[in-house]
C-alpha cells in the first residue's frame, strides 16, 4: 500500500434502511418474521422429503438441496442485519466482510446451479419419460449436486482471495445492508482491474452458462408439450414443471431487477430495497410455491405430523 493514501482497516460501516429510530423496531420485526418464515418453510420441505420414501426421487432430492441452500443464503445476511439493528451498531469487521462475501457468493451461485440441474431434471422427465429412471439415476443425481458444490466452493474461494489483495482508503461506508463483492471492489483504493476481470468472467461463466442451460431445457420442454395431442396431457406435462418455472422466473427476474435498478439510479436506498427481493423474498416464497399445489409434499407433511402425534406419549392422556 502507498503511505498517505491507503490505511489498514479494521472494519466497515453498513447502510440502514432508515435512520429514523421509530422505524427501526418495525424493520426489525418485519425482517425477523421473513427470516423465520424462510427457515421454517424450507425446513418443512427438507423434513417432508427426508421422512417420506415416496419422495426419494431426483426432483425432490434436488428440491431439498435447494431448500437447504436457501436457508444458508438468507442466513448470510439477515441475522447480522438484525443484530446491527438491535445493538444500534452499523459496524462489521474486515474479517466479517470477507466471510460474508464468501458464503453469500457460495449460496447465490449454488442456487443458480441447482435451479439449472432441476431444469435438466424436468427436461428429461417430460422429453424422455421412458428413460427417466435410467438417465436420472441416484449416482448421476449425487454427482450433479457434488460437482455444483465443488465448483461454487472454488469460485467463492477465488473471489474472496481476490478481495484480500486489495487495499482500502478511509471511506469505509458500504451503501448496502450487506456486503456484496462489487461493493467491496468499488471501495478499494488499489488497482481493481484484475478483480473486475475475474468477477465479470465468473459472472458470465457461472451465471450466463446455467441460464443458457435453463433456456435450452425449457425450449425443449415447450416443444415437447406442444407436440402432445390431448389437452389433458399438455396440462399434466406442464404442471410437473410449473413450480420450478415459477421459482426460476422469480429468482432471475428479481436479480435482474436489482442490477437494473442499481445501474439506473444512484440511490443506495433503492438498490438495497431491490436486493431484498432476491436475498429474502425469493427464498421465503420458494416453499409456498413448491408446496401449495403439491399434493405429495402436503401428504408427506400430514403423514409426518400425524405419526408424531400418535407416537407422542402425552397424546394418549
Amino acid at each position: 500500500m502507498q503511505p498517505g493514501n491507503d490505511t489498514w482497516i479494521s472494519g466497515f460501516l453498513l447502510l440502514r434502511f432508515s435512520e429514523e429510530p421509530e422505524v427501526q423496531p418495525l424493520i426489525f420485526g418485519l425482517f425477523l418474521s421473513m427470516y423465520l418464515i424462510t427457515v421454517f418453510g424450507n425446513l418443512l420441505i427438507i423434513l417432508a422429503v427426508s421422512s417420506d420414501p415416496d419422495l426419494h426421487t431426483p426432483m425432490y432430492f434436488f428440491l431439498s438441496n435447494l431448500s437447504f441452500v436457501d436457508i444458508c443464503f438468507t442466513s448470510t445476511t439477515i441475522p447480522k442485519m438484525l443484530w446491527n439493528i438491535q445493538t444500534q451498531n452499523k459496524g462489521i469487521t474486515y474479517e466479517g466482510c470477507i466471510t460474508q462475501i464468501y458464503f453469500f457468493t457460495l449460496s447465490a451461485v449454488l442456487d443458480i446451479f441447482l435451479l439449472t440441474v432441476m431444469a435438466y431434471d424436468r427436461f428429461v422427465a417430460i422429453c424422455h419419460p421412458l428413460h427417466y429412471t435410467v438417465i436420472m439415476n441416484p449416482r448421476l443425481c449425487a454427482l450433479l449436486v457434488l460437482m455444483s458444490w465443488i465448483i461454487c466452493l472454488l469460485n467463492s474461494l477465488l473471489q474472496s482471495l481476490m478481495v484480500l489483495r486489495l487495499s482500502f482508503c478511509t471511506n469505509l461506508k458500504i451503501p448496502h445492508f450487506f456486503r456484496e463483492l462489487n461493493q467491496m471492489i468499488q471501495l478499494a483504493c488499489s488497482d481493481t482491474f484484475l478483480n473486475n476481470m475475474v468477477m465479470y468472467f465468473a459472472a458470465v461463466l457461472m451465471g450466463g452458462g446455467p441460464f443458457t442451460g435453463v433456456l435450452y431445457s425449457y425450449s425443449k420442454i415447450v416443444s415437447c408439450i406442444c407436440g402432445i395431442s390431448s389437452a389433458q396431457g399438455k396440462y399434466k406435462a406442464f404442471s410437473t414443471c410449473a413450480s420450478h418455472l415459477s421459482v426460476v422466473s422469480l429468482f432471475y427476474c428479481t436479480m435482474l431487477g436489482v442490477y437494473l435498478s442499481s445501474a439506473g439510479t444512484h440511490s443506495s436506498q433503492s438498490s438495497a430495497t431491490a436486493s431484498v427481493m432476491y436475498t429474502v423474498v425469493t427464498p421465503m416464497l420458494n416453499p409456498f410455491i413448491y408446496s401449495l399445489r403439491n399434493k405429495d409434499i402436503k401428504r408427506a407433511l400430514k403423514a409426518f405430523f400425524v405419526k408424531q402425534t400418535t407416537n407422542d406419549p402425552l397424546s394418549k392422556y
